[in-house]
């Protein structure tokens, strides 16, 4: 039997304000959502209506929702629940009999979710458990065998200095072994003993481990329970779940919902539920970045600024901001009333203040205890490496900036990464191609090569010919060091293959899968160059390491002098931008991704925005990741804002291709050219299209970047193909078209990054009719409602400056010509190529 009933606040499926009165009736109606056919239904008027009175319970029609609405206002009685939209309208729960699993009633819905996708990225149950098998065992690895050089080796003998062995009976050896040099386990205890300090942080490390091993114990228990969820709810079997993508999990768990079999919300699920659940508190990450308050930065003395984002600070912005027991979030899904308030702002900036200075003592005093185990933990990991790969310190890595300035909003981890790695290669190119040049610098680095390699070439032909040669003290040292150098030495030495290539062209390639180019906050001028923006984006993996190694020192430095003198800003910055959605919870406005709201108007959304100044995404993120989600979840609906900004878009993409297709003298691309290429990887698509965007009839570089209008014209071309996926691989097999169609979304969301910065630029080199940079408005007023004196706000700006003037409030035109060479703009003369065909 089943029970139509409907939650009447909240959004974990029992809301916690009705969750006693709700186990009171369990027998009653409870028991009976879940599917119970014994449960007993009211038959009488009177019951129902004494149902209908009851706070958390009411009786009505199914009324399905497919679109969430923003709630702007907080509950006006100072509850901590969303309300659904609509009090007369509200959509009701319908749960009919199925499986009675744990799941079908989740109290923390932001746990489930996650849990969800960990499950799928970690591969399922057996790899996590093992994964946290070995990293428990890891940690007693690192610290027993610590103390044990420290305490259990008698270095005299084994170096060598002793002429005798004397650690065990037995006839004298002339040949040092290392069971020598081992002292026996009495003598070991007793020397770690009489050390009171090894003593204690052997102590300390046992607490923490047992810590840790409590929380792996509660995971796995989790994680079990998902994996019964998965075999038994999403008929997804451990030995298949590897070939499962998290496109289909998603689906699955939204048809399982839409079916009854998942009682979470009284709405259906959509793709961006999910996301804003899972991505909670990373939306509000990105945020801050793009409002300038993430990452740390320190000022340079030669100008510009430097960024500061390890994973030790990281931790203790997540502990202040999300999920530590005195941060905002408190590790749930609602922001407290105060913070909604904008009268308790100065309070509860001083109170955090208060926060901050408390973690930066706390991270100051243990600052010597994760110095060496940072230390230890680099030396057992990386000393192997650098004895036999040297150059892999001079291979670049994407930052833990770049993973947070070049996120969209509501991108999973394994979408960025897969972004990022598509974007590798061309932005390594691009940096070695646009290095400054250095000549000084390349004629020391190859003399040097040349010395090291010959000091290391004689000592390797005497130990060939001798290999008594390596028992000379130091031999093999002074081997390991020249070999080093030499290949440190080779990195400063520019690539002849990159030589004379145009940056700007690698630059292109490298945004169309980046999709944004953040700019340096306080560099202005040559400084701003495009080439140290990406060298903090893709930095060498000795930088990467060092800042690590340097973050026990650093961390509490920053947040003593960036967070705490930013207290205010960031409660204003959580003050206006957290929105109470139905379903959901607070999230970060941002994360809607609605245009009217954040949108800005040189991205494409002019006339469809009412942003301010400050409300405004910098950097086009609200337009392109509205434009990245769309693609990846083509059944996602867009809301009505969102939806207009899309038609907008492919109106204008539809309308510059026809200007260039009857303007063009040049073919357009055929799905055969795109077909031709055999590389399974989606850059494949996209290096073809830009490779050659036109057969050419004239003398044309078939490397050029293609202007506005050409690339409108490419994606008006794409776009078809993957709404017609038998265009794709004519005379294919299914699985190849299969393969072919994500690989085509993927190359026509980076055409379309690559078209709204072309878009971009045109707009700024046009006068804009906005508000000058001398009268910026007040960066936190509303566009409708101004501001008082007493609500006056501070500025964004980490230098003081207002956000009119501030570099992340625009784009440098300067960057913009580097990206577009002025050569390949389009212009509006005569003289441009006719296109006798239209676009097939």
């Amino acid at each position: 039997m089943s029970q139509n009933l409907r939650l009447g606040r909240g959004d974990q499926g029992v809301c916690r304000d009705s969750l006693k009165q709700l186990w009171t009736i369990k027998d009653a109606v409870f028991t009976d959502l879940c599917g119970n056919s014994s449960s007993p239904v009211p038959s009488t008027s009177q019951e129902k209506l004494s149902l209908m009175d009851h706070p958390g319970l009411r009786i009505g029609p199914l009324i399905p929702e497919q679109d969430y609405e923003r709630l702007e206002d907080c509950d006006p009685e100072g509850s901590q629940d969303s309300p659904l939209h609509g009090e007369d309208h509200q959509p009701l729960l319908h749960v009919p009999e199925g499986l009675r699993g744990s799941w079908h009633h989740i109290q923390n819905l932001d746990s489930f979710f996650t849990k969800i996708y960990s499950f799928h990225q970690r591969n399922g149950f057996a790899c996590i458990l093992l994964e946290d098998v070995f990293l428990l065992g890891q940690f007693i690895f690192i610290v027993t065998f610590t103390t044990f050089l420290l305490r259990c080796v008698d270095y005299n003998v084994l170096f060598n200095n002793q002429p005798k062995n004397q650690t065990r009976p037995g006839p004298f050896h002339s040949k040092v072994t290392l069971s020598d040099a081992i002292l026996p386990s009495a003598q070991c205890a007793e020397k770690v003993h009489d050390s009171p300090l090894l003593v204690f942080l052997l102590v300390l490390a046992a607490g923490f481990w047992l810590f840790q091993l409590l929380r792996s114990v509660c995971n796995l228990f989790s994680y079990w329970d998902i994996q019964v969820f998965y075999r038994e709810a999403l008929h997804i079997p451990p030995e298949e779940l590897s070939s499962v993508s998290w496109a289909e999990v998603q689906s699955r768990l939204l048809e399982l919902q839409r079916s009854g079999g998942l009682c979470v919300q009284p709405r259906p699920l959509t793709e961006l539920d999910v996301h804003h659940r899972i991505l909670r508190y990373t939306n509000y990450q990105v945020a801050l970045a793009n409002k300038g308050l993430l990452p740390a930065r320190c000022p340079l003395p030669w100008g510009g600024s430097a960024a500061f984002l390890s994973r030790g600070l990281a931790l203790n912005v997540d502990l202040l901001l999300f999920r530590g027991p005195f941060s905002l979030f408190r590790g749930g899904w609602e922001l407290p009333e105060a913070y909604k308030r904008s009268d308790l702002r100065g309070v509860l900036a001083s109170r955090w203040r208060r926060t901050v200075l408390l973690l930066a003592a706390v991270n100051l005093a243990l600052s010597p205890l994760v110095l060496a185990w940072q230390v230890l933990y680099a030396f057992y990991s990386h000393v192997e490496l650098l004895r036999r790969e040297p150059g892999a310190f001079g291979a670049r890595r994407w930052s833990r900036l770049a993973r947070l300035q070049l996120r969209h909003f509501n991108e999973l981890p394994h979408e960025l990464r897969a972004r990022l790695a598509r974007a590798y290669r061309p932005a390594a190119a691009f940096l070695r191609a646009a290095e400054p040049a250095a000549p000084l610098r390349a004629l020391l680095a190859r003399q040097l090569v040349f010395f090291s390699g010959a000091l290391f070439a004689a000592l390797l032909v005497l130990t060939i010919y001798d290999e008594d040669v390596l028992a000379v003290e130091h031999v093999l040292t002074t081997m390991t060091a020249l070999g080093v150098t030499a290949t440190v030495a080779r990195s400063f030495i520019p690539e002849e293959q990159y030589q004379g290539r145009p940056s700007q062209l690698l630059l292109q390639a490298a945004l169309a899968h980046m999709h944004y180019l953040p700019e340096e906050p306080g560099a202005v001028g040559a400084r701003a160059s495009s080439y140290w923006q990406m060298a903090q984006l893709l930095q060498y993996r000795a930088v990467s390491l060092l800042e690590e190694l340097l973050s026990p020192l650093l961390t509490p430095l920053f947040l003593l002098f960036w967070f705490h003198p930013r207290a205010l800003e960031i409660i204003d910055f959580f003050h206006h931008f957290t929105v109470d959605v139905a379903g959901v919870g607070d999230i970060c406005s941002f994360a809607l991704m609605d245009v009217k709201r954040h949108g800005h108007p040189q991205w494409l959304s002019e006339g469809q925005t009412e942003a301010s100044l400050s409300q405004r995404a910098e950097d086009g993120k609200t337009e392109l990741s509205l434009m990245r989600f769309s693609l990846a979840h083509p059944q996602w609906q867009p809301p009505g804002h969102s939806s207009k900004f899309l038609g907008h878009l492919r109106g204008r993409v539809q309308q510059d291709a026809a200007a260039w297709g009857a303007t063009s003298t040049r073919s357009p691309p055929t799905p055969g050219v795109l077909s031709a290429c055999t590389s399974p990887l989606p850059e494949a698509f996209l290096a073809n299209l830009l490779v050659n965007p036109r057969q050419p009839q004239r003398d044309l570089s078939p490397t050029a970047p293609c202007p506005a209008a050409a690339t409108a014209s490419l994606l008006a071309s794409i776009s078809r193909m993957v709404q017609d996926p038998s265009c794709v691989s004519p005379g294919g097999t299914g699985s190849q078209k299969l393969t072919q169609l994500p690989e085509l979304v993927s190359a026509e969301m980076s055409l379309h990054a690559i078209y709204l910065h072309q878009l971009h630029q045109q707009q700024q080199q046009e006068p804009w009719g906005e508000a000058s940079a001398s009268s910026p408005p007040r960066p936190w007023s509303s566009p409708s409602q101004p501001g008082s004196p007493d609500e006056e706000k501070p500025s964004w700006s980490s230098d003081g400056s207002s956000p009119a003037s501030s570099p992340r409030q625009q784009w440098g035109i300067q960057r913009a010509r580097n990206l577009f060479p002025k050569r390949f703009q389009e212009t509006t003369d005569t003289q441009k190529e006719p296109l006798p065909g239209p676009l097939h």
